[in-house]
């Protein structure tokens, strides 16, 4: 969430930005990083917080397959 309240409020992130985020290491370890980030985007959209794009348009889980992008939930 910090990663999206530093940038506009219509801006996304890829999931790779809060990976390399958290990350500590100089090498590609932040790739392990993946899938956990993108599970927590999931229970973001849960909580209302978040929605996880595809081209644009607001994804849903388990029928994504390929990049996403995740922005601040419109309200």
């Amino acid at each position: 969430m910090s990663l999206l309240e530093r940038r506009a409020a219509t801006a996304s992130i890829c999931p790779s930005d809060a990976a390399r985020s958290a990350y500590e290491g100089d090498d590609d370890g932040w790739r392990d990083l993946m899938e956990p980030v993108r599970r927590a985007a999931w229970r973001l959209v849960e909580a209302g917080e978040v929605e996880v794009t595809q081209a644009g348009r607001p994804a849903v889980e388990g029928e994504t397959r390929g990049p996403i992008r995740i922005r601040r939930a419109r309200r």
